[in-house]
């Protein structure tokens, strides 16, 4: 079995994949001091939870955009599963080439839902991914990376304002009623989310008219991407596996080119 890792800025989300069949997902927060003995032993834990035999996992991948706790990551996979984890970089084999201005910089995550993305849904494909941040990621119909665009996610701009304006309160991210909010609550519900509507919408009809691509389709992932993807119809798909399936995928790419080279 497959253990597939995704370490993001606020969750480290994993799953175990029985060929292609998903086995379990879990969720932990991503913490920067724990050691390695105690990522082992939760992901254990987690399988055992779940019904899993750890002794049945034989490889592992990782994404991560969070370099300072990979070590311990790493070390933990190794020490309790004794296999070592492949880690996705900019120049690996994903099925897609990455053609923007610096490659480098280009975090793992986004490659894991770019590579998946274009060999679930072919290309063109705009993939929005709706985390921390949000970023879209445009893919042509040859495979080629080649834009990229960032802002601020839900969730940062809804802590933005109860955080910088003393006498507005926290409030869940949902969409309201009416736009035409009648208290302080659902005011702030309906300017965060309709006007993240707009910023989709309005983003996405600007990648489309900049890059000709009007065959475009728009594949959303991400905890939040579901509530504006039921929201507007510039999205095409809703994927709520994307990374762990490109995960899986990629890792089968390179197994594949793998028993190439020593056949």
């Amino acid at each position: 079995m497959l253990l597939v890792i995704d370490v993001g800025n606020t969750h480290i989300t994993l799953g175990v994949f029985e060929d292609k069949e998903l086995k379990g997902t879990f969720r932990m927060t991503t913490g920067y001091s724990r050691t390695s003995d105690e990522y082992g032993i939760f992901i254990c834990n987690m399988l055992e939870y779940r019904g899993i035999n750890k002794d049945l996992v034989d490889a592992a991948i990782i994404s991560s955009v969070v370099p300072d706790l990979m070590h311990s990551l790493t070390s933990g996979i190794i020490k309790y599963f004794h296999i070592k984890p492949y880690h996705i970089k900019w120049d690996s084999f994903t099925g897609i080439t990455v053609k923007t201005a610096n490659p480098k910089a280009l975090g793992a995550d986004r490659i894991v839902d770019a590579a998946a993305a274009y060999e679930i849904y072919g290309g063109p494909v705009l993939i929005a991914d709706f985390g921390t941040a949000t970023t879209y990621d445009l893919v042509n119909e040859k495979g080629e990376f080649i834009a990229e665009i960032t802002s601020p996610g839900l969730e940062i701009s809804a802590r933005a304002l109860w955080q910088q304006a003393a006498k507005l309160p926290k409030f869940a991210i949902e969409k309201p009623e009416s736009i035409l909010a009648k208290d302080t609550i659902t005011s702030m519900q309906a300017g965060l989310v309709y006007g993240y509507i707009g910023q989709v919408e309005y983003i996405v009809k600007k990648v489309k008219e900049e890059s000709g691509l009007k065959d475009l389709k728009v594949v959303a992932t991400g905890g939040l991407g579901k509530v504006l993807a039921r929201e507007t119809e510039t999205i095409d798909v809703y994927d709520q596996r994307l990374t762990l399936e490109g995960l899986r995928i990629i890792y089968e790419k390179n197994k594949e080119a793998e028993n190439r080279d020593e056949a």
